[in-house]
């Protein structure tokens, strides 16, 4: 075995680990993929020229821009406007919903990154669901897949346009422009839009969501507290075995404070009462009366009250906590994904201890469209699963700013910054006028507008850096260094001439249509960006040996890599309603495979149309 041959089955050898840790995910996709480029430079199959020449891809650095900018139309509540619209507009239609929902989303996501037109819209459409009796399960679905097919209209609609037009002209292509793959985009989007318009209400599925899964009788719930009196009947019992507490649709207990101190080193299901412990807990109206009626028990805020009534403003050891307990306070309930960098993915809810770090309680867990009752509490979270969280307000927004959840309610934690509304829109603009009219390259303008939207206050530094992704940018540059090893040990040629021999005898449309449906499955087990970057080196090579334009190949991975609709773990926007809207992995199934299938049959008519081989 030569050198190069073995640099070449090492290489491979690498991308299968690569792939397998992305499928198993066993560790996050951005580290695996850079390990692999890690190992081929260890093995010295990528020296210090090639580091240069991943790292000097324009599209990451463009990628980062665009999430800039698109925190630039949230912040200035430009986004917003439109979405709280869409009550006004979407009237009782469910088609007419189905419309609305496409006018608004598919047009946004052609010019922002649609993970966040989809994060925006999630707590807009459950509201509407709770105001006109919808089903969020029958809107969720075509909010992701409108929003993916928006981002196919137009080159910096999405991350795999942008990576696949970057890796092309590394390899000597002509660069794209921001409205070429347009025609193609704006046949997907009416295609896409008419499925889901005519089959969509009978392919999804009438299921309810998390929140509509917990008991609903008598909704409004307090925050308040009680004190074990001396000789109560209840000092000596476990906390978890007393009917007032130990039914968690009924009564959930968040702290208990003892001697003056919150108990943290026992878990509540383990702690035994003493007398003089004070239980903060939520409970119903209904329930507050039957604790008032429980013999050695006394809620803390009537005992307040009617000592101020009596003149006495005496206060016991310890009471600094109970003095605060002057009135009920009513308990928030906000349904939340875990986020894709949560640090709560891997761990459980107990380990997490948000009841101890934020003052909140987790009352259900919400995964593959099924509610988790009995062990919740140490079912290991991940990515896309549904907490039902329970507190009052002000601990439920100090919770959220640490990122680790997707609110779904509406929970507004920053006031928009309106006056700047106009500002970000004209400065998307004109990035988009000068990357059409080749003012500049889409690297630049975009690079420019994320720097002017800092300068002009429509974001803070702080935020536009919190809004980038880096685990996608990381991510992309692991997957580059990886195809740049299969470009230069001839990897990428050697899969050419297999697929070329392999077809040569069905001809240059056949091999088309193989591409794009190797793309589109291959999408949805392994994040579209890795697929769009390794299948580009190749397809130009199969089209080098076919002597034909290597065009219609490049835009088949483009739109083949954006079109994940079967599996909700293809594209992060799937994974996202996934949980939100109760769904299981079959629906996906259900509804994706003749979207798929439909949109492979035009691209593989219409490709050759718009670009010839």
């Amino acid at each position: 075995m030569t050198a190069e041959t073995f640099s070449m089955a090492l290489s491979f050898v690498v991308l299968a680990v690569v792939f397998w840790c992305f499928v198993k995910e066993w560790v996050a996709a951005e580290i695996v993929a850079l390990a692999g480029m890690c190992a081929l430079l260890a093995f010295g199959i990528l020296g210090e020229d090639d580091l240069k020449v991943v790292f000097g891809n324009p599209a990451p650095l463009t990628i980062g821009a665009m999430f800039v900018l698109s925190e630039a139309l949230i912040r200035t509540g430009a986004i917003d406007w439109l979405a709280h619209k869409f009550e006004a507009w979407a009237g009782t239609s469910p088609r007419r919903v189905i419309v609305v929902l496409a006018v608004i989303v598919m047009p946004l996501s052609a010019f922002l990154n649609n993970t966040p037109v989809v994060v925006i819209f999630l707590p807009v459409l459950l509201a509407f669901c709770r105001s006109s009796g919808f089903k969020p399960s029958k809107l969720l679905i075509p909010l992701s897949f409108l929003s993916i097919l928006g981002g196919t209209m137009t080159l910096i609609g999405t991350s795999t346009n942008l990576l696949v037009a970057g890796v092309a002209v590394d390899s000597g292509q002509p660069a794209f422009g921001i409205f070429e793959v347009s025609s193609l985009g704006v046949v997907y989007a009416i295609i896409g839009f008419s499925y889901l318009y005519f089959f969509g209400g009978k392919l999804l599925p009438d299921r309810d969501t998390l929140s509509s899964l917990v008991d609903t009788e008598d909704t409004r719930r307090f925050l308040s507290a009680a004190e074990i009196l001396r000789d109560s009947p209840l000092s000596g019992q476990r906390l978890i075995t007393h009917p007032l507490f130990s039914d968690r649709k009924r009564t959930i207990v968040y702290e208990v404070v003892r001697r003056g101190h919150r108990v943290d080193d026992v878990p509540l299901d383990a702690l035994v009462i003493e007398e003089g412990d004070v239980l903060w807990f939520r409970a119903t109206t209904n329930q507050l009366s039957e604790i008032r009626a429980t013999d050695g028990i006394s809620l803390l805020h009537e005992r307040l009250q009617a000592g101020a009534a009596n003149g006495d403003n005496k206060e016991s050891d310890g009471d600094e906590v109970n003095a605060k307990v002057e009135r009920k306070i009513e308990v928030t309930t906000v349904e939340a994904i875990i986020g894709r960098v949560s640090s709560m993915i891997g761990r459980t809810i107990r380990e997490s201890n948000l009841r101890r770090r934020y003052g909140v309680v987790v009352a259900a867990v919400h995964r593959n469209g099924e509610k988790i009752d009995d062990g919740y509490q140490d079912v290991r979270l991940a990515f896309g699963d549904t907490l039902l969280i329970e507190g009052p307000a002000q601990n439920l927004a100090r919770m959220q700013r640490e990122e680790d959840f997707l609110a779904l309610n509406e929970n507004k934690l920053q006031a928009p910054r309106k006056s700047k509304a106009l500002t970000a829109v004209v400065i998307l603009s004109a990035v988009v006028v000068c990357s059409a009219l080749e003012v500049m390259a889409i690297s630049t303008a975009a690079l420019s507008g994320a720097v002017v939207v800092i300068l002009t206050r429509c974001v803070d530094l702080r935020d536009a850096y919190r809004s980038i992704e880096w685990s996608i940018l990381f991510l992309i540059y692991g997957m580059l260094g990886i195809g740049r090893a299969l470009e230069i040990t001839g990897g990428a040629e050697f899969i050419a001439m297999q697929v070329v021999g392999l077809m040569k005898d069905f001809g240059p449309v056949a091999i088309l249509a193989a591409i794009y449906m190797l793309a589109s499955v291959l999408t949805e087990f392994v994040t579209n960006n890795a697929v769009a970057i390794l299948l580009t080196p190749v397809v130009i090579s199969i089209a080098g040996t076919l002597g034909v334009d290597p065009r219609p190949f490049i835009v088949a991975v483009m739109f083949g890599a954006s079109a994940s609709f079967i599996t909700p773990i293809g594209y992060q926007t799937n994974t996202y309603v996934y949980g939100a809207g109760g769904y299981r992995f079959g629906d996906f199934l259900k509804i994706g495979i003749p979207l798929n299938l439909i949109l492979w049959a035009a691209a593989v008519y219409l490709i050759p149309k718009f670009w010839p081989l």
